[in-house]
């Protein structure tokens, strides 16, 4: 059953929504998220035509309205409710289109996102409008008469079975973790718009992440394993900086707070956690963190800006590693809490996306 947006009685549709040769594009939105209200559902109903527009409420609204999108072969599709709406959207679309799918071999459409989330990191990557003034609507109505400056590939982590544009164990984990408890516990009334977006995350990280490691241990026995293609080590200006390492060799055994690795450069707020991601196509980039809470808390504006490279962050471009902790870590996938870990395996997914990319738009 296909689930429709909210309407209005009296809509009326802009003249653009009735020019017969724009290509299809579908919009795809997530009911559940905060963002994505009536007021934002009208909106868009007034470029894009009814049939075209999507609400989901549930995971089987999702994969009922992937189907219905692949049937009717929408060569592209935006997504709005933030990174996990995407990648909910993405994971059902390629498993769709996998070897074992309904739509075995068909080829997957173009990815637009609408800066509807909350960290918003695929919106950075790809210059997303924002919600001010006309501009997701902008975005769309661009797509839709072929005025889209360009497309950008976009590798995926596969991690525990699922897609996602980044991952990571330890510190980064108890990062989020404690922003979730900052936003839920203290940004209300006067303090919701100062601690529920960067600003949240900052105070997170100095009032809670920093202090709990000032009295806690952060550096825990590590050994991070190369998968079975080469990998390189980075320098600061992400180039390699010898020979590739080979096939199954230990990439690091020691200490640390950290492991993450990612294929887009953001995790959201504009935090630019994997400055060389995107750098080489069909790897990823590791992150392996060996600094102190002291150390990040005096650079963290550098670190946010991905300007900040000093000896106890080690970056590598690889294609698959394990890491195994001596005892379970803080662990997220694409920014959401998953528990704890001691070990994981990270790999680049077999298939890329190809991404509506607005850098150099205006917006």
């Amino acid at each position: 059953m296909l689930v429709q947006p909210l309407r209005s009685p009296d809509l009326r549709r802009a003249p653009a929504s009735d020019v017969t040769t724009e290509p299809k594009v579908a919009v795809l939105l997530n009911a559940n998220a905060r963002k994505v209200d009536a007021r934002v559902v009208k909106s868009l109903s007034h470029v894009v035509p009814e049939q075209d527009l999507f609400l989901s409420r549930s995971p089987l609204d999702g994969r009922r309205i992937i189907q219905t999108v692949l049937e009717r072969g929408y060569p592209m599709v935006f997504t709005g409710g933030g990174d996990g709406t995407f990648m909910g959207f993405v994971n059902e679309v390629l498993h769709q289109v996998g070897p074992r799918g309904r739509f075995a071999g068909k080829t997957p459409p173009r990815f637009g996102i609408l800066k509807l989330g909350t960290g918003n990191g695929l919106a950075a990557y790809v210059n997303a409008s924002g919600t001010r003034g006309d501009g997701i609507l902008n975005d769309v109505l661009r797509a839709r008469t072929g005025e889209v400056p360009g497309y950008r590939p976009m590798d995926l982590l596969m991690v525990d079975g699922q897609r996602a544009p980044f991952a990571g164990l330890g510190v980064d984990g108890k990062v989020l973790n404690d922003y979730i408890w900052v936003k839920e516990n203290l940004g209300k009334g006067l303090f919701k718009s100062m601690l529920s977006g960067s600003g949240g995350y900052f105070s997170a990280v100095a009032c809670k992440t920093v202090p709990h490691y000032l009295t806690h241990s952060h550096w825990v026995e590590c050994e991070v394993v190369n998968g079975a293609s080469e990998a390189y080590r980075l320098g600061p200006d992400g180039t390699a900086t010898g020979e590739s390492l080979a096939p199954g060799a230990t990439l690091f055994r020691g200490r640390l707070m950290m492991a993450a690795a990612g294929t887009m450069p953001f995790y959201g707020y504009g935090f630019r956690m994997f400055p060389f991601a995107g750098q080489r196509p069909g790897y990823m980039q590791l992150r392996l963190g060996q600094v102190t809470p002291t150390q990040v808390l005096a650079h963290l504006p550098k670190l946010w800006n991905g300007r900040w490279f000093p000896e106890g962050l080690m970056d590598f471009h690889a294609r698959e590693v394990t890491i195994r902790f001596a005892h379970p870590m803080p662990f997220q996938v694409g920014g959401d809490a998953a528990g704890y870990r001691e070990q994981v395996t990270m790999s680049v997914a077999p298939e890329s996306v190809e991404l509506v990319d607005f850098t150099g738009a205006m917006n």
